[in-house]
């Protein structure tokens, strides 16, 4: 049994850690977005692709993979911004407002995807292990790029949940989300906050994709698959809640990963979609509230 635990059950957990850290970035990304915006960002996933591709080219242009870990986050930012202003902000006030921007984020994830297919091919890439090697824990031997992949990731959840909640910047932000009136008629620049929060949420995504590029593979439509776990987590955590994208990412990716020990790997998903349901049937709030109201 000991054997078991150390030998089998630890390096899962690890590897379900890991992906969980890597979703509660797209999922922060996504409630973060939803909390102040109250927008749904259906091509969330395709931001989280154009990061992971843009590693991918400007690593075989020869940078070096801690650089990027700044760079590409630093370049969706201004993608972000230009999105939201562009798009976003034209339908933001339209009487259907939860529709127009949902059918245009799919609209605009769609025009992504076939993007980086003809720019990059459809093949399957995989850019190399930035580190390599394995360390023994508890004579468990684990891959050392995921152990850091987790500690960066972790690093990163608490120093935006540290900005959102004790900065004059989040209290900006958690005051747009909860009364956007009247946070304008307190001097704070709603439209700017707005913008700056999506492109905050696109760059997340981008960083996510440079942390899972050397992982799994990359590929134009890697994003789809990978947002619905992503939506999962901030519907069960609480949409626009960033302690319920954190505890429901971890949560989920460990039934996932646990799972897929004792039945086929390929009922992992139906698990995790199926206590979806469920919490929109007993909690459909989630476990947290809105980002505003925490």
């Amino acid at each position: 049994m000991i054997d078991y635990l150390q030998f089998v059950l630890a390096p899962q957990m690890v590897t379900g850690l890991s992906l969980g850290v890597a979703v509660i970035l797209v999922a922060l990304g996504l409630t973060i977005i939803f909390g102040l915006l109250d927008v749904i960002n259906m091509s969330h996933g395709e931001f989280y692709a154009v990061g992971a591709y843009l590693a991918l080219a400007l690593g075989a242009a020869g940078l070096n993979f801690w650089l990027l870990l700044v760079l590409v986050p630093l370049l969706m930012l201004p993608i972000g911004f230009l999105v939201e202003k562009g798009l976003i902000q034209r339908v933001f006030n339209s009487p259907d407002r939860h529709t127009t921007t949902l059918l245009l984020t799919f609209g605009l994830g769609l025009v992504i995807e076939e993007t980086l297919a003809v720019i990059f091919g459809p093949n399957t890439q995989r850019p190399p292990t930035p580190i390599r090697g394995a360390v023994e824990v508890f004579g468990v031997m684990l891959p050392n790029y995921r152990m850091f992949l987790i500690g960066f990731g972790l690093s990163v959840v608490a120093a935006v949940a540290l900005v959102i909640y004790r900065t004059r910047l989040g209290a900006m932000v958690r005051a747009a989300a909860f009364d956007r009136h009247m946070a304008a008629s307190l001097g704070v620049p709603v439209g700017f906050v707005f913008a700056g929060a999506f492109a905050f949420g696109i760059a997340l995504a981008g960083l996510a994709g440079v942390l899972l590029a050397p992982v799994y593979s990359v590929f134009p439509t890697m994003g789809r698959d990978f947002i619905l776990l992503a939506f999962t987590v901030v519907i069960v955590g609480g949409m626009g809640s960033i302690a319920g994208a954190v505890v429901a990412g971890l949560v989920l990716t460990q039934i996932q990963a646990i799972s897929s020990l004792f039945i086929s790997p390929v009922w992992s998903d139906p698990i995790v979609f199926g206590i979806l349901v469920v919490m929109l049937v007993v909690r459909p709030q989630g476990l947290f509230g809105r980002l505003g109201r925490g």
